[in-house]
């Protein structure tokens, strides 16, 4: 990152905000702020809950195998009514205790509520707690400036960057990856290559496989999904909304469910005078969100900012909507299962590796996305004629415990 961006890769504090009942509790949780937040008596019921499930914990440790299971046995009840149910099922449109508990622990990794409470009156705890407190690097010009300096440095080294080339077709022999067809409206490329990492979303590569995958393969495929992400950007005529880099939203009469500011991640991302919200919506493909016209979700997260105090009506002076149609992997009870599946027919083709998100079918963000792509290409390096193992991979793929 360094060596690609030299001076514009910044370093960010992250501050980020849970709006929850009315009021505003920031995260990592402050003594007085989480007080006020969600009261005496709802901060009492949260802990005394907590001890009581620890207590019995002891005796009789719960069974784990929802997010609803892993979010009581690790904070409570309480907190899981509070915060956790509304806002899980939001992101996901599933109820908790269908939302398999790889998700929580791979996102919330090795933090109890008693971790955040001492952090709350402890400012060493707080600093050992690397998913409460820990800084980012971000591109002074965006994430796009990235995709772009690694573009550049591959054509510099000779390579071929093709964009705008959607995969319609993977040709192989049963053992190996033949050719890919790549097309764009009416322009159709045959591209052959000796390996292939894919990164494209894992349904779509069983779904272009030719021949067809087996019967069991395709139902495997058709049994997992994604969570679609539409982001409604609204441009504002004011120098700075909010002081954050992430607002988190759980209720459900609040239709989207995280806002940031981009100009609060690098100044060089709005123009002076001006700034921008970024609210996400998640949705599934095809519902009432992602049908919505552009202008009718512009207008009503306008005015739920407005209602929010975050911007006023007469502010607004544009803007725009991104559809992402596989944003999150959806991990249901059985997506282990299917996912295997479709796993062991793949390791067939020995040319073939898998990477990022979507094309792990794994929750990452984006420093362990790039992390599984790394590993994908220091294992062709190293033997160029081998595949890259699917334990390799689930390696790349894991959580970070750093």
């Amino acid at each position: 990152m360094e060596k690609l961006l030299g001076d514009d890769l910044l370093v960010v504090e992250r501050r980020s905000q849970i709006l929850l009942r009315g009021r505003r509790v920031t995260y990592p949780l402050r003594p007085a702020n989480a007080l006020a937040g969600l009261g005496l008596g709802a901060t009492a019921a949260v802990l005394a809950d907590y001890a009581g499930r620890r207590v019995r914990g002891w005796f009789r440790p719960a069974a784990i195998r929802s997010l609803e299971d892993w979010v009581v046995a690790h904070y409570g009840r309480t907190m899981f009514d509070l915060y956790f149910r509304e806002y899980s099922e939001k992101v996901w449109g599933i109820p908790c205790h269908q939302i398999d508990s790889d998700w929580v622990a791979q996102r919330i990794d090795g933090l109890s509520l008693w971790q955040a409470v001492k952090s709350a009156f402890c400012r060493r705890a707080a600093q050992g707690i690397k998913t409460l407190t820990d800084p980012f690097y971000y591109p002074r010009q965006g994430i796009g400036q990235l995709a772009d300096r690694l573009a550049a440095a591959i054509e510099q080294h000779g390579g071929v960057v093709r964009t705008n080339a959607a995969v319609h077709a993977v040709l192989h022999d049963g053992r190996r990856i033949e050719a890919v067809l790549l097309g764009h409206g009416r322009w159709r490329s045959m591209l052959s290559a000796d390996r292939f990492i894919s990164s494209i979303p894992l349904t779509s590569l069983v779904a272009a496989l030719r021949p067809r995958p087996p019967a069991e393969v395709r139902a495997a495929a058709a049994a997992i999904s994604f969570r679609a992400l539409v982001t409604v950007t609204v441009l504002l005529r004011r120098q700075q909304a909010t002081d954050l880099t992430w607002m988190y939203l759980p209720e459900k009469q609040i239709p989207f469910g995280r806002i940031h500011e981009p100009r609060n991640w690098s100044a060089c991302l709005a123009p002076a005078g001006a700034t921008h919200l970024v609210a996400e919506f998640f949705c599934n493909r095809q519902d009432k969100t992602w049908r919505t016209p552009d202008g009718r979700l512009i207008a009503d997260t306008a005015a739920h900012l407005a209602r929010l105090g975050l911007a006023r009506p007469e502010e607004v002076i544009g803007g725009h909507v991104l559809r992402i149609p596989y944003a999150y992997p959806v991990f249901n009870l059985d997506y282990r299962r299917h996912v295997e599946v479709i796993c062991n027919y793949l390791s067939r083709f020995r040319n073939l590796s898998l990477a990022g998100r979507s094309g792990t079918f794994s929750y990452l963000n984006m420093d362990r996305a790039m992390h599984s792509g790394l590993t994908a290409a220091d294992a062709i390096l190293a033997r160029p004629g081998a595949p890259v193992t699917w334990e390799q991979q689930a390696i790349a793929a894991a959580p970070s415990k750093i």
